[in-house]
């Protein structure tokens, strides 16, 4: 068994109620897993399906059709790799909450 300092953090899913309510904010959080927040920006329709990861360090920004890196601000390599697999783990998701968003 893994100490609780080797444990995966558990993913924070924004629950579908209240992600409706918040349809109308700046940045939309759509899932927390440790240090990681996953986000769009609501201006930002006219652009492929993507999300934004931000953490203590930085702020990436993920394609999701297919996923791959767009840009990266602050993010070490490590960080950077770990948001991507998190991303390929919820991929799905992201890219429903992003069309859900933006009315695709």
């Amino acid at each position: 068994m893994l100490s609780d300092a080797r444990r995966r953090p558990e993913a924070q899913i924004v629950p579908d109620s209240h992600f409706a309510l918040k349809r109308f904010d700046v940045m939309p959080t759509v899932l927390r897993i440790g240090p990681f927040r996953f986000h769009f920006y609501s201006e930002e329709s006219n652009e492929p399906a993507h999300i934004h990861v931000r953490s203590p360090d930085g702020e990436c920004k993920f394609w999701l059709e297919p996923v791959r890196l767009a840009r990266n601000r602050g993010l070490a390599p490590r960080d950077v790799r770990e948001a991507e697999r998190l991303i390929f783990e919820h991929q799905e998701l992201l890219i429903g909450r992003f069309h859900e968003y933006h009315n695709r």
